[in-house]
């Protein structure tokens, strides 16, 4: 069988009870791989698995609340925040997307990977975090009912102001990129003391031209100074209303607005994770919320926008995003070496980003499309075959370029290769010249 969650010394937090009941929950999982290509078996057979992957992750995550309270674990709450957001988000969102469905390969696909992808982030972060080796990557969250109202007040705003109709996918959001977007900072703060509000927005481009371009009656599918500009006003309005219901940061006057890159902008993750760190799927695209508060950041990011400069920075930003519009080029391999290496030799010429595996494939591609996907053949647990299948099954991502990446030249694994309809194959021995002409050669045809 292809598919197999192999469980890894990595994995291993030292605490023999979570131990046990982890390498329990890859077990199921690698049973539900199988139970997928028994065709025989069918939807039933799925259909209990699944039932009881569900019970026995709950039933873990209840054992694992319990140990934590007994060593007086101090970021219980946040664990058990997490816990809960996969159990009454995630997996409802994936149940039903597997009843609508009727329990399909690809449903069943997707519930696996999202599942694979959770249970060992968690593992390698979070239950890491229990036995003292890292830090809890969300220990800065605001505490849950705070975000909860501020949940509420967002999804309230984006319909009164924007006619939106949103829902949070993500309440610890970590900066990814999706699509092509604009990254806007505002800062607040207050004349008695040095602390400040620092205020993250991140909008795909479609959202602002179809909600505020519309008001305008702008006709382009682009942005252009205009609407920038009355994004920016509407912006600051929107920020200014959500902080209206909370009457201790009134008082705060914003002294600061910036544009930004991407590359600024995540900046911000690597200096301190947000207070608030929210990501909503709206009815045209995505929407963040980010919030670091107070004084964060030390240093400046991006130019501060006033009346001298502001139709001079957002011309020049808008310039400069045009300029940005790289092909984007997805390098999916397990090799940490080979996804550096291709990235030194395409990013002068390509937008790269690169990923571990073919889960995190799979979200990287749902958030930000890519235009052509390196995707490794042989990789544990969700190998290049299996990815290249998902792909192909959704009409969305049905028509990405994907070409594999492998090892072997003989006759019979090309055979394979060919076969699963990629747009080709690249031998990871060829000199480097004569991997990037070939991509090259590829984006000219």
């Amino acid at each position: 069988m292809d598919n197999q969650l192999v469980w890894q010394d990595e994995f291993n937090i030292g605490i023999k009870i979570i131990d046990d009941e982890h390498q329990k929950l890859f077990a199921i999982i690698n049973r539900l791989f199988a139970l997928k290509e028994e065709e025989k078996r069918g939807r039933r057979a799925c259909q209990e698995g699944i039932k009881y992957f569900k019970e026995h992750a709950l039933k873990h995550f209840e054992d694992e609340e319990r140990y934590m309270e007994l060593i007086a674990y101090e970021e219980l709450d946040m664990h058990r925040r997490l816990h809960r957001d996969f159990r009454e988000n995630s997996l409802p969102a994936l149940e039903k997307e597997l009843e609508r469905e009727d329990y399909s390969p690809a449903a069943v696909d997707h519930f696996l990977a999202v599942c694979v992808g959770w249970i060992i982030g968690h593992t390698l972060t979070e239950d890491k975090a229990i036995a003292g080796e890292k830090r809890s990557r969300w220990g800065d969250l605001l505490p849950e009912q705070e975000l909860e109202a501020v949940k509420k007040v967002i999804i309230k705003l984006l319909g009164d102001m924007f006619q939106l109709r949103a829902q949070v996918i993500s309440d610890s959001y970590g900066g990814e990129k999706f699509g092509k977007g604009v990254y806007y900072r505002l800062v607040y703060s207050r004349e008695q003391d040095d602390k400040k509000w620092e205020i993250l927005l991140v909008f795909e481009d479609r959202i602002l031209i179809n909600t505020v371009g519309k008001i305008m009656g702008v006709k382009s599918d682009k942005l252009d100074i205009m609407l920038l500009n009355a994004v920016r006003y509407t912006a600051c309005q929107f920020v200014r209303r959500v902080m209206g219901y909370y009457p201790s940061i009134k008082s705060y006057e914003m002294t600061e607005e910036n544009l930004l890159t991407y590359e600024q902008f995540r900046e911000v993750f690597e200096v301190k994770q947000p207070q608030v760190s929210l990501l909503f799927d709206t009815s045209e695209g995505y929407f963040s919320y980010c919030v670091i508060a107070p004084h964060l950041l030390e240093r400046g990011i991006g130019t501060p926008l006033n009346a001298s400069n502001v139709m001079s920075e957002v011309e020049r930003y808008l310039l400069e995003k045009e300029k940005q519009t790289k092909k984007k080029v997805l390098v999916v391999d397990d090799s940490s070496t080979i996804r550096m290496g291709m990235k030194r030799l395409l990013a002068e010429d390509y937008d790269v980003s690169e990923v571990n595996s073919g889960v995190a494939a799979i979200r990287a591609i749902t958030l930000d499309r890519p235009d052509l996907v390196l995707l490794d053949y042989e990789m544990p647990v969700c190998d290049g075959s299996h990815v290249l299948e998902m792909l192909r099954s959704e009409r969305d991502f049905a028509d990405i370029p994907v070409i594999f990446l492998t090892s072997k030249d003989d006759q019979e694994s090309v055979k394979k290769v060919l076969s699963l309809k990629a747009n080709g194959y690249l031998l990871k021995y060829l000199k480097p010249a004569d991997i990037k002409k070939r991509i090259d050669d590829f984006f000219k045809r």
